[in-house]
């Protein structure tokens, strides 16, 4: 399939399939694909760019699939403390977890997954097909920016983008270069929220009027570092200029790094954000508004955080009207957790692992098969390898989720300036408040601000 992986089978192999036979060869089923293996010159070949919490999580995905081969981790972190409960990952770990894998799955020793610290020299390689961007969300545009120019394959974990600029730099990009995108919004590839997506949009609850997308408030200590706020020596084998890249520069302590950069609004955009790519993602999708957005952005209310370093919404409350009227709802204080759907006829919600429906009997409707049957996955990352290979739309491509992020992104510059927006979704841009307009875009820090600007289209 790529150069690469032929040129490594050629050389393991060559004297028995170029017809050259010195001596009797014996070529393994594996190495053929035969007995239900994968040939290794078939196999797509991924960088694990990032090796935070989340990478643990996506690795074991990429790991189940036989036609995957992981020869890449790169992070700015080489081992610690502070990710999700205190636990340890970083570089070194995520790199002896693919190891170990694929040591056990194969019966000997993997010796192809190489370590980096930037994320360039794995963009680099020629011999790797495709990518996973698992970095904080200030660190999605550029690499995907330069991964998609470089005609790898990229799986990028949500929220897809820091600022809504940003988010339309990578659509375009993936657009321009064609090559294959999957956003890690997951919900997608559940089957209770496609269910009431699909009965939505086959008018079961009649004329769609609301959507209640209940978040989580807070700013959870995950990495049980929250106290730790005093400005601290950079630890050993941690580069934390590059960790900051294009942030605002910024003295280096343990609660600003590693799982709660979520908190600190120059990394990341709280669990409006975070959570803004799965909730207002399914609102978008049963909304048939997946590549358009809210005209209308009103009420929009939040309490911050208390914290010397933390400073995104604890609190959040903001309306997002659209043009045909129906009005998407934000907020930490919702009744139920995940998507509701209300219509003049009744309404659906889902959440993960749950779904249901007033009157309940929706839920037993039968999608006839002349009405709308949405994109059908049950595995995201398997979903992203099909597409690979087949060069088909994954079912969370990069414009989609740019658009599903834009609300949460206009939400949280609402709740800063207590002001309500009007939102042209063909411009992308704020229409009634300049300070507002100016608010979608951030400063890059050189030379990130230098390396992104020769990167836009």
């Amino acid at each position: 399939m790529k150069k690469t992986n032929r040129r490594t089978f050629i050389k393991k192999y060559g004297a028995a399939v170029s017809g050259v036979f010195l001596a009797p060869t014996i070529i393994p089923g594996s190495a053929l694909g035969k007995n239900g293996h994968v040939a290794p010159s078939n196999r797509i070949t991924i960088g694990i760019i990032g090796a935070g919490n989340q990478a643990g999580n996506d690795v074991k995905g990429f790991l189940r699939d036989d036609r995957v081969q992981i020869t890449a981790v790169c992070d700015v972190n080489k081992e610690s403390t502070g990710y999700w409960n205190g636990k340890v990952a970083g570089r070194e770990f995520i790199k002896q977890m693919v190891v170990d894998a694929y040591t056990e799955k194969h019966g000997k020793k993997y010796k192809s997954c190489k370590g980096y610290t930037d994320f360039r020299d794995v963009i680099a390689r020629d011999d790797i097909d495709a990518v996973e961007i698992v970095t904080p969300d200030h660190w999605h545009a550029i690499p995907v920016m330069m991964a998609a120019k470089a005609g790898k394959d990229i799986y990028c974990q949500k929220p897809l983008a820091l600022t809504i600029p940003e988010g339309r730099a990578m659509s375009n990009a993936v657009k321009k270069y064609n090559v294959v995108f999957q956003t890690g919004s997951q919900q997608r590839s559940n089957e209770h929220f496609r269910r009431v997506c699909e009965l939505v949009r086959n008018g079961r609850i009649g004329e769609l009027h609301t959507v209640r997308c209940g978040l989580p408030p807070g700013t959870p200590d995950f990495g049980k570092t929250g106290h730790l706020t005093e400005t601290a020596p950079v630890p050993k084998g941690f580069d934390y200029d590059m960790w900051l890249g294009p942030a605002p520069e910024a003295p280096y302590c343990p609660a600003r790094t590693h799982v709660n950069f979520r908190w600190v609004l120059d990394y990341s955009g709280g669990q409006v954000t975070d959570w803004g790519g799965h909730h207002p993602d399914i609102a978008q999708w049963g909304m048939d508004t997946e590549h358009t957005g809210p005209v209308r952005i009103q009420n929009a209310k939040a309490t911050w955080a208390d914290h010397p370093v933390w400073n995104t919404a604890t609190e959040f409350y903001f309306e997002c009207v659209y043009a045909n009227g129906v009005k998407m709802i934000i907020s930490s204080k919702e009744e139920t957790m995940g998507v509701k759907f209300e219509g003049t006829e009744g309404s659906v919600w889902a959440n993960r692992g749950e779904h249901g429906a007033n009157p309940v009997g929706l839920l037993d409707t039968v999608i006839g098969p002349d009405e709308i049957h949405l994109y059908k996955s049950d595995d995201h990352f398997k979903n992203f390898i099909d597409c690979v290979i087949s060069r088909e739309e994954p079912i969370a491509p990069a414009e989609v989720a740019h658009r599903s992020l834009t609300s949460p992104h206009l939400g949280n510059i609402a709740m800063m300036l207590e002001e309500d927006l009007e939102w042209d979704p063909v411009k992308e841009q704020i229409t009634n408040n300049e300070k507002a307009n100016k608010m979608l875009e951030r400063e890059m820090r050189e030379p990130w601000g230098s390396i992104y600007k020769g990167l836009l289209l």
